[in-house]
């Protein structure tokens, strides 16, 4: 199938079978999507944590605004970002990108210096704004793979924060939470959505020429 088959296949599922689990070679697949996705400056500001635990599900439901969603699902992937940026983890990134590519460190200096100036001069409010950005590219690139795998998904900003930041222990990480990837494979008989169209506004309409 195509993407945009595999796009048209998909639904934000709205009930999903407990019984029925992820494999792990799919959710590799998933996650490595994931990775590849294009970030600012290749800094790969967030990362995914894997949530498959019953027990942290069930106390992440605490908040959340579709709880047996979040519950049923076979894993929950947490999309955090940097709570800020700092000279020290653009050094770092870049330290492993010109020891991979096999060249002398600091051969990125100039371009480094500049957005390290340019961060320098924002607040932390500010890097998370943009950290937090950058993990929407990957959720899509997310979403795509598992609708290609044709494993159910349903993305949600409808949980708090809080909560989930401190059950995973994400301040001391310095991640902070900005949305989740709820997996798994849809219940028939409970998921409402499943039997409706697919619902989007038309092209002409959608799309603005100029």
């Amino acid at each position: 199938m195509s993407l945009l088959q595999d796009l048209e296949w998909r639904h934000a599922v709205k009930a999903y079978d407990p019984t029925k689990k992820v494999s792990e070679k799919d959710l590799h697949t998933i996650l490595e999507a994931a990775r590849l996705a294009p970030t600012s400056s290749g800094l790969q500001p967030f990362r995914v944590i894997v949530v498959e635990n019953q027990e942290l599900k069930e106390k992440m439901v605490q908040g959340a605004l579709n709880p047996e969603v979040m519950r049923d699902s076979s894993h929950v992937l947490v999309f955090a970002a940097w709570d800020s940026y700092s000279d020290e983890k653009i050094d770092k990134v870049y330290d492993y990108h010109t020891d991979v590519r096999e060249l002398p460190r600091g051969r990125f200096g100039s371009y480094t210096d500049k957005i390290k100036e340019i961060y320098g001069a924002q607040t932390p409010e500010e890097h998370f704004a943009h950290t937090a950005r950058q993990t929407y590219i990957a959720l899509g690139f997310a979403l795509a793979q598992a609708a290609e795998l044709k494993i159910d998904s349903t993305p949600a900003e409808g949980f708090s924060n809080e909560i989930v930041d401190e059950i995973l222990g994400l301040k001391e990480l310095g991640l902070k939470s900005v949305s989740l990837l709820y997996l798994g494979y849809r219940d028939e008989e409970k998921d409402w959505l499943a039997s409706m169209k697919k619902v989007r506004i038309p092209m002409e309409e959608f799309i603005i020429k100029k």
